[in-house]
């Protein structure tokens, strides 16, 4: 089974609370992701042991621009980030490199799986 790992701790509150519905991934990522796959969505530091949180479905996975996450993109991704402007400086913070409007990332929708 694939895992959709998340580092941050605020993002595995978020994840828990069933507050955050998407992410938003540095790259196309969507070979790695395709659209209909079940996955478990994890939490843990790189190197180190993981969390499973629960079972998701993808429900959507689009590759865009920075320029082009919509507000729903956002708001799922995080919803105390209210522009992309703010999302660039947190990636910026994650991945430690410069980030700008050109680059591209993937938006990956998902649903937890009951059962």
């Amino acid at each position: 089974m694939m895992s959709l790992n998340f580092q941050a701790e605020k993002h595995e509150k978020m994840l828990i609370e069933r507050s955050k519905r998407c992410t938003v991934r540095l790259g196309d990522v969507s070979d790695k992701y395709p659209e209909g796959s079940i996955v478990w969505i994890t939490a843990g530091k790189k190197f180190t042991p993981k969390k499973r949180l629960y079972t998701a479905y993808l429900d959507k996975v689009r590759v865009k621009t920075m320029e082009n996450l919509t507000s729903e993109d956002l708001g799922q991704q995080n919803p105390n980030i209210h522009s992309r402007d703010e999302l660039i400086a947190d990636f910026e913070r994650i991945y430690k490199k410069r980030i700008t409007m050109n680059d591209t990332v993937t938006v990956i929708y998902f649903t937890e799986v009951f059962g």
